[in-house]
């Protein structure tokens, strides 16, 4: 048996080629992401275990927003020399480091990676634990000298010499490059500015006696525990609102920034892992309509081998064993491809300034046991149910003709399995339907989206006749007898039908699902933008980061500005009366806010809103939480202040996030100011004076932040392409995964067709026999395909506009309450499915074609 089992799987490896392409797929996807990640991980580990001192006292920084104020924190540089006194100290040093700056150099480009990575200025000072050395020039010496990193000037071509605009928080300032610094690690992509230390703190934070941090050596012979313990001693006990401190020894400040840094490889994993999961949810529909065909082919040869004495263990053994080596194979190939994918990525990541190396790539034990789990369990998993049907196969098949397993069948049991799980998912979507809250609401949604697809995947077959008699119902017509039979071909096994169209169905509905879901999005915020924003112009950073007074106050001055109302945002922690504690973001706003911004009041107004010791909420979620107008709060600001704000009003802005995010809190900028004076404007909403148009002013502020390349104009159109095109990114890779789940449903509908050209090559030659040609043979197959691949597309349009109907409820609690419905995307959907079968079947449809008519009769 093993013997016939290998010269099986060697006899049909042409046709098992096509189903190994999926699992290669999958199996390199999985492989890839995996080996990228753990290169990645590894490499930044020794970076940040090499750099950090070995303590490294900073400022408690317990609150975070997705807006960020701008406010640098700090502490004492002071505490540097009272930290040096502690025993067993050999070295304190003090740190500048800030992020919120551009860099611009002669022509007014941005000096800076365009990748998301930031730029950041630092202070100069060398340890052994510094991740650069000067290599050309000499150190920053005065408020005009700075080094840049070696990969910046070159890829920005700034030489020894030139002149650098740095953008700072207290203002901008000019600096002349006097070295270039190479990095002796990983260069994590960002680039790096470096002055003397008066310069940075006087430049960067404004004031000479700050630091963002202190370095921390040890002396020999002490633990870095140890050395924390004793630093903590001698710091000042935090009151009032003063600051409080955080202290790391090496190892602790390595894993918090590798935690920072696991975010952004997390998207990069999760995304190949999705890709993965496509791959494999297709080729699972591949492997069994394979092995289910080569099956029905190899009745007689299955026969034979039962009348011979093998018995039905012996039979189910061998076609899992054939299993088994499509799927080690498959893994194997799969595991190179995913090497080969982790290296094209590191180079890609090297493109984008992540200087990674792929000589030091890391394959962990975790890799090739997850690329050998996923392609061997996935294809024997896949040819299980297959394999008990060849086991089933009666030595009296060998004596008969051969037969197409599975046709004719009844499909009760798919009937009753696909009604019940159908329902429980109809009922799971429902629930998401009439749910009142997100979290439940998506919990459900989810539920129902794998309960409906899986119960679509069990009863396409029972769909396969109806649909597909509406689908070709024009054949006939059209086509005459060819039209004809390539109907009844692909109604003549539902089971094949259903499997082979469910891998184009899975790609479709999620599109189907994901355009509703964009598209209504995309029109709820524009109806939210139209609805709320009344200013002429919004002047804001491209990347939401806050920007210094100076912009502001250039503004102010521009010729035709007349209002300006500033923006800014802040973290904060909020005590409600149901005792619960809530950590939120609320933004500060200049007087006569209701000028550039429509604001729904249900109690209160602008005036009593922006009060001082006042705040604003939303009325939904002063309810939940017992809130009451003229209610006191207690409220705690990032750098530890707190205070009692007055609910000034309560609004309602259709939205459960408001102008913040939880709980829609904003307030005076008067109050704002109090707690955190430090803190940047974020926007500015510019109304033009009157006797200006809008047209003249925008030219105005456009040549006014000229010299900083960092500020946009933007009024409501520009506005809402900026939220369109933030969408369209997920959408993207929405379409990514779709192109995806075509190219194998393309592979799965070549082989089906392959193999059942193969089944029917008897038929065939008696069709071209009585005067079938070989153009109408071609035509025969290629209908066929087309109307299998529009079927599949129409069941999953079908169940992804309702996945999209029920994620539009999803968005609709938190005030995204438009529906849009893609209509040309459908449509789309539906012709290129059309297109998808025609080229599916090219390769079987010639290869049909240039069968040989009487060795075709004789085939058995």
């Amino acid at each position: 048996m093993l013997k016939a089992t290998l010269r099986s799987f060697l006899a049909h490896k042409g046709r098992l080629a096509l189903s190994a392409l999926a699992i290669v797929l999958s199996v390199a996807f999985v492989a890839g992401s995996l080996i990228f990640s753990d290169t990645v991980t590894r490499t930044f580990d020794r970076l940040f275990a090499s750099t950090a001192a070995d303590v490294t006292v900073s400022p408690k920084e317990d609150l975070a927003s997705p807006f960020p104020s701008g406010a640098t924190a700090t502490l004492p540089a002071s505490l540097a020399g009272r930290i040096a006194r502690v025993d067993g100290v050999a070295a304190a040093h003090v740190d500048v480091a800030v992020r919120n700056i551009t860099v611009v150099d002669h022509r007014n480009e941005p000096v800076g990676p365009t990748t998301g990575a930031p730029t950041i200025a630092k202070n100069w000072y060398v340890t052994d634990r510094s991740p650069v050395k000067l290599t050309s020039g000499h150190a920053p010496h005065g408020p005009g000298e700075a080094l840049l990193d070696a990969d910046t000037a070159r890829h920005k071509q700034v030489r020894i010499g030139d002149t650098l605009r740095v953008l700072a928080q207290p203002g901008s300032f000019t600096v002349r490059v006097v070295g270039i610094a190479t990095f002796t690690t990983t260069n994590p992509g960002a680039a790096l500015v470096f002055l003397d230390t008066p310069t940075a703190q006087t430049r960067l934070l404004g004031r000479p006696d700050t630091a963002t941090a202190i370095s921390v050596d040890a002396a020999r012979g002490l633990t870095d525990a140890r050395l924390k313990e004793r630093v903590a001693t001698a710091l000042p006990s935090p009151s009032g609102g003063s600051v409080s401190y955080d202290l790391k020894t090496a190892s602790e400040q390595a894993k918090s920034s590798t935690d920072q840094l696991g975010a952004f490889l997390d998207v990069i994993k999760y995304v190949m892992l999705g890709f993965a999961g496509i791959a494999v949810l297709v080729g699972v529909f591949l492997i069994v309509n394979t092995f289910s065909m080569l099956i029905a082919q190899r009745t007689r040869e299955l026969g034979l081998l039962r009348a011979l004495g093998a018995d039905r263990r012996q039979v189910r053994r061998s076609v899992l064993t054939e299993a088994l080596l499509l799927g080690l194979v498959s893994a194997t190939l799969g595991l190179a491809a995913g090497i080969g994918l982790a290296a094209g990525l590191i180079r890609l990541m090297s493109a984008f300034g992540m200087n990674l190396k792929s000589t030091e790539m890391v394959i962990g034990w975790g890799t090739p046991v997850a690329a050998y789990v996923v392609g061997v369990g996935v294809t024997f998993v896949a040819a299980y149910l297959p394999a008990r049907r060849a086991a089933a196969v009666s030595p009296m098949a060998a004596l008969a003709d051969a037969e197409v397993a599975g046709v004719g069948r009844p499909l009760t049991v798919r009937a009753v399995a696909g009604a019940v799980i159908g329902t429980l998912g109809v009922a799971a979507l429902a629930g998401c339907v009439r749910a009142t809250d997100t979290a439940p609401a998506a919990s459900l949604l989810g539920l129902g989206v794998v309960l409906t697809l899986v119960a679509t995947v069990i009863a396409g077959p029972l769909l396969v006749r109806p649909v597909i008699r509406v689908l070709g119902g024009a054949f006939p017509a059209l086509f005459g007898a060819v039209g004809r039979m390539s109907q009844r071909n692909a109604l003549r096994n539902p089971r094949r039908t259903g499997a082979t169209a469910s891998a184009l169905m899975v790609g479709i509905a999620l599109v189907a699902g994901m355009s509703v879901a964009s598209t209504s999005m995309s029109k709820s915020f524009d109806q939210q933008i139209d609805k709320t924003l009344g200013a002429d112009f919004v002047v804001q950073n491209s990347n939401f980061q806050p920007f210094s007074k100076e912009i502001t106050d250039r503004v102010r001055a521009t010729d035709g500005a007349g209002l300006v109302v500033r923006q800014r945002f802040t973290a904060v922690a909020l005590r409600l009366p149901d005792g619960r504690s809530v950590e939120t973001t609320a933004g500060g706003y200049d007087p006569r806010l209701d000028a550039v911004a429509h604001i729904n009041y249900v109690r209160g107004d602008t005036a009593t809103a922006l009060a001082d010791g006042a705040l604003a909420m939303d009325v939904t979620f002063a309810k939940d939480h017992g809130v009451r107008l003229g209610s006191t709060l207690p409220v705690r600001f990032p750098d530890g202040r707190s205070a009692g704000l007055r609910v000034g009003a309560l609004t309602d802005q259709g939205t459960s996030d408001g102008f913040g995010t939880e709980g829609g809190l904003f307030l005076g900028m008067a109050t704002l100011q109090k707690y955190l004076p430090d803190a940047q404007d974020s926007a500015l909403y510019v109304n033009a004076a009157p006797g200006t148009s809008k047209d003249r002013l925008r030219s105005r502020l456009e040549q006014t932040l000229d010299p900083y390349p960092q500020v946009q104009v933007r009024d409501q159109a520009d506005y809402k392409k900026l939220v369109h095109d933030q969408i369209a990114v997920l959408l993207y890779l929405v379409y990514a995964l779709l192109g995806l789940a075509i190219i194998i449903a393309v592979l799965g509908v070549v082989n089906t067709l392959a193999l059942s050209v193969v089944e029917r090559t008897r038929e065939i030659g008696l069709l071209r026999a009585i005067g079938l040609a070989r153009r109408q043979l071609r035509r025969m197959i290629r209908l066929e395909s087309v109307v299998i691949a529009v079927f599949g597309a129409v069941l999953g349009l079908a169940l992804g506009l309702v996945w999209g109907l029920c994620i539009h409820r999803v968005l609709a609690l938190q005030g995204m309450k438009a529906l849009a419905i893609p209509w040309g995307t459908i449509v789309a959907v539906v012709v290129g499915s059309a297109v998808v079968g025609v080229v599916a079947a090219l390769l079987p449809a010639l290869r049909a074609s240039r069968m040989n008519v009487l060795a075709a009769i004789a085939h058995e």
